[in-house]
């Protein structure tokens, strides 16, 4: 069998599950991770019996259901390659916009943590490739790196407070594969960054992400419904379980039967209860100045806000698609 014959199959197969242009890139995905070729350029490549074995077990699983990330065991976030399997969460786009604008605000020159000033310095961030595997491309990122200052620095309030030499630091709960902690370690290496997860098995794989990326993050386990807080941050982010149970059938089974539930689904019929304990620890355990970056249901974003209303700064934002998606707040 070509590859051009086992295109047709392929499509023809999993035609019921995926549309058009998902089967295209989910077939050059594999191609190219498995075999290592160019579909394009080796339309009458032949496949070996050993080949065409694993390429048909494969089928099998995307015709279940199963994620392909899951399936290859590793996915791309934020333009860089992460490990994936069954005990964490695939990363969603909305996610990337929490990224993308914790850095954005991270990076504000004007604003400061403590009164250690970041600065903008040029760097690279190896870029993930997804279809060409460890062949990635580099591209250009400015990544920050922060440092204390002998003199009185004015803060965004436009109250000065004294310089400390402490590093900033950075809580982020409810890690799972540990993107986020890594992402913004990579982008602020000069922040003190610690995770926690109530799965031993989540964080396996966050500390596996955290040695591909060479990047030291504090991983801890610890149910962080039931226990306290033990230290003061000057950021806090969090993608928790946010969907309700009242929306398990608007879920789909791909998702509910082979991403972790414990990582979707609020564990009690309250969707804020982890939205509850961030807003009330902050307030204890969040620097002044501090800030909370959260990734939140669209169904329950005034609800989520209204959490926030002890912080002298608080916002909630629309992700790409217009919805209500994230709170950024202020202490």
């Amino acid at each position: 069998m070509t590859i051009f014959e086992f295109k047709n199959l392929f499509k023809k197969e999993l035609s019921k599950r995926y549309s058009e242009s998902e089967l295209s890139f989910i077939y050059s995905v594999f191609i190219k991770k498995i075999l290592g070729i160019n579909p394009l350029s080796n339309i009458h490549y032949q496949l070996s019996i050993n080949e065409k074995t694993q390429i048909s077990n494969l089928i099998s699983e995307l015709k279940i259901g199963k994620p392909y990330q899951q399936i290859l065991g590793e996915t791309e976030f934020y333009g860089m390659r992460f490990f994936v399997d069954e005990n964490v969460l695939i990363p969603r786009p909305e996610t990337e916009e929490l990224v993308e604008f914790a850095i954005n605000e991270l990076r504000d020159s004007s604003y400061e943590l403590r009164g250690l000033s970041c600065e903008v310095r040029d760097s690279k961030i190896q870029r993930f490739d997804f279809a060409q595997g460890d062949k990635s491309l580099k591209q250009e990122a400015n990544i920050s790196t922060c440092h204390s200052e002998r003199s009185r620095r004015i803060s965004v309030t436009g109250k000065k407070q004294e310089a400390k030499s402490q590093k900033p630091t950075i809580l982020d709960i409810g890690t799972g594969s540990g993107i986020i902690a890594i992402v913004l370690k990579k982008y602020f290496p000069d922040f003190e960054v610690s995770a926690m997860d109530i799965s031993e098995n989540a964080l396996k794989i966050a500390r596996k992400n955290a040695e591909l990326h060479n990047v030291e993050i504090n991983f801890f386990c610890q149910d962080f419904l039931n226990s306290e807080l033990n230290e003061k941050y000057d950021v806090i982010i969090s993608n928790p379980p946010y969907i309700g149970i009242d929306e398990t059938s608007e879920i789909s089974d791909s998702v509910k039967d082979f991403e972790p539930n414990i990582a979707l689904f609020s564990p009690t019929s309250d969707p804020l209860i982890f939205y509850r304990k961030i807003a009330k620890d902050a307030e204890n355990f969040l620097n002044k100045n501090g800030m909370i970056f959260l990734e939140i249901n669209q169904k329950a974003g005034q609800k989520t806000l209204e959490l926030f209303k002890n912080f002298k700064e608080k916002h909630l934002l629309k992700d790409l698609s217009g919805n209500d998606r994230f709170i950024f707040a202020v202490l």
